[in-house]
Order: C-alpha cells, then sequence, then structure tokens
C-alpha cells in the first residue's frame, strides 16, 4: 500500500495495518475481516471467522479485523462498498475473497484450498491429524443465521450480495426453504427473472419446499414481477396515469409497471393516492396490491415498514 503523499492520520492508519496485516501476513494467512459494531451480519459471522481462525492457527492461519468506521481509509483502499468483506492475505497481498464463505465447512474448504497452494508457515503447536478430517456441514443455528444475512441484505437494498449468500445456504442446505424462497426474491429485485423462474421450477418439484408457507412470497414476487414492460411503455403508462388521476385503471396499470421496473417509490406513491382516493375501488385493489407489494419485498424492509405507515395514516389517520 503506497505511503508517499499521505496525511498524518493517514500515514498512521497504514503503519498500523502493516503492522497488524501486512507484517503476519509474510509468514501467516491472515483472514482480514471488514466490519462495523452497526452491522448486524458482521456479528453474525464473527463467531464463525473466530472459531474457524482458531482451530486453524496451528496451521499458521490469523484473524484480523478492520473496522471500517475507525479504518475508513484502510477501508477506501480495499474498496469496500458493503459489509461484512472478508480477504485472505498473503505477504501483503489479497489472495482470495472470502466474503460469499459464510458457513464453517465453506471457509474451511476454501481455507484448506488456500494452504495447498501457498508456502504459508505453520504455527508452532502443528502437528498430528488436526484438521484432516472433511469439512462438517453447517448447523441448524448456522443455517438461520446464514439465512438473516440474507435478508438483511436484502433489507439493506443489495440484491447482488443476497442472491450470493441464498444460493450457497441452497447448495450446503438444499432442504431449507427460507433460503429458496429468499433466492427467488434476491433474483427478482436483481432483475434476473428467468434465473428466479428455473429456482422456482426447482421448488416446485419439491412437494417438501413447495409447501412450505415462505412460498408464498416468492411466488407473488414473480407475479409482481411479469407485469415488467420496456422503458418507452412504462413512460407512456406514466403519462396516462398523470394525466387523468381520477382513472383509477390507468394508475393501476402504470404501478404494476413501475413496481416491476424497480420503481416501487413511484408504485407505492401512486397506490397509496388511489387508496386515499377511493378505497374501495376494484374491491379494495390497490390496497391488496400494496399488501402483496410488501410480502414480495419482506415486512421487516425498512422501506415496507415506511409505506406500511403511510398506508395506515391513509387508512385510519
Amino acid at each position: 500500500m503506497a505511503s508517499m503523499g499521505l496525511s498524518i492520520d493517514e500515514q498512521k492508519a497504514v503503519d498500523r495495518f502493516r503492522k497488524d496485516v501486512v507484517d503476519p501476513s509474510q509468514t501467516s494467512l491472515v483472514i482480514l475481516d471488514f466490519w462495523a459494531e452497526w452491522c448486524g451480519p458482521c456479528k453474525a459471522l464473527t463467531p464463525v471467522l473466530e472459531k474457524v481462525a482458531a482451530e486453524y492457527a496451528d496451521k499458521g492461519v490469523v484473524l484480523a479485523k478492520i473496522n471500517v468506521d475507525e479504518e475508513q481509509f484502510i477501508a477506501a483502499q480495499f474498496q469496500v462498498r458493503s459489509i461484512p468483506t472478508v480477504y485472505a492475505m498473503f505477504q501483503g497481498q489479497p489472495v482470495a475473497d472470502l466474503t460469499s464463505a459464510r458457513s464453517e465447512s465453506q471457509l474451511k474448504a476454501a481455507i484448506d484450498g488456500l494452504l495447498a497452494q501457498l508456502p504459508v508457515q505453520a504455527g508452532a503447536a502443528a502437528g498430528g491429524d488436526a484438521g484432516t478430517d472433511a469439512p462438517q456441514g453447517p448447523t441448524a443455528e448456522e443455517v438461520a443465521q446464514f439465512v438473516k444475512l440474507g435478508e438483511d441484505a436484502l433489507a439493506a437494498a443489495d440484491p447482488q450480495r443476497a442472491v450470493g449468500i441464498f444460493a450457497q445456504i441452497t447448495e450446503f442446505a438444499p432442504e431449507n426453504a427460507p433460503a429458496h424462497a429468499g433466492l427467488v426474491r434476491a433474483l427478482v429485485q436483481l432483475g434476473e427473472v428467468d434465473e428466479a423462474r428455473q429456482v422456482m421450477a426447482v421448488i416446485d418439484s419439491d412437494p417438501r419446499l413447495a409447501a412450505d408457507p415462505m412460498m408464498a412470497a416468492a411466488k407473488t414476487a414473480l407475479e409482481l414481477a411479469g407485469t415488467k414492460v420496456d422503458d418507452s411503455e412504462l413512460a407512456a403508462l406514466r403519462a396516462a396515469a398523470q394525466a387523468d388521476p381520477a382513472n383509477m385503471d390507468a394508475g393501476f396499470a402504470f404501478a404494476e409497471a413501475a413496481f416491476a421496473a424497480g420503481q416501487r417509490d413511484e408504485a407505492a406513491d401512486t397506490l397509496l393516492a388511489m387508496v386515499a382516493a377511493d378505497r374501495e375501488w376494484n374491491e379494495g385493489a390497490a390496497r391488496a396490491q400494496l399488501l402483496k407489494i410488501f410480502e414480495a419485498t419482506g415486512l421487516e424492509d425498512e422501506w415496507v415498514v415506511g409505506v406500511r405507515r403511510r398506508l395506515s395514516r391513509v387508512l385510519f389517520g
């Protein structure tokens, strides 16, 4: 990491990083964890990282943690855009991105692969047959933690990371319904609707997964995505709705297309205005559509919580 032209604080940050990460990485494999106090997923991942690092300590693996709030300059050098972000470092250079490895078995498999390729010096306590057993699958508690990481990523409007998390869970816990449902919802939010349909086809082929109540939200997400139109048609629907706000059919058509296109604020504003104007229109269709949107997005999503408050004010205020 270059140090010319740095401010005093930046130079101090570089010196700390060199002491805590670069120097140890000359002989050891350093697992570098970027985290923050306010980050819920980070707190869920920390025990997993600490446990794996402790078990591999005699093989030359150490854990280093970087608080992104306290070390903003270092985080910027690594172009950290979301947390947790985890890298493997050796001889001062990142050698692997471990961010998507969330379970003990996934982390151990990744570390085993790196140790087989790199001249990492084992610790003084190395020996015996420790670590020779095949990695065990994650416990039910660990799987639940990873599902929460995926849901947190969705709530933070990071569907790409959510897809990575949920996809990995479906690999090491193929019977986990929340992960499959989350993967469908994440793919829809990412705009990968065809891939989401493929995942749903796999779900439908498994009676246990298909019957799980969690699938309702996934199916609703796919249903809402089915109304997506191209940009020119969306513009035409918007113009028609704005030209005649009293035309409920026009407003509803635009709201459907807007949400499918990722314009959820416009969709919500339109539907809320329709509820305020005539909540009984088409047997309460505008309110029902909002409820579908809430279900597909996730009831704990901050955006959903805010829109639900607005809907309550319209209905009961």
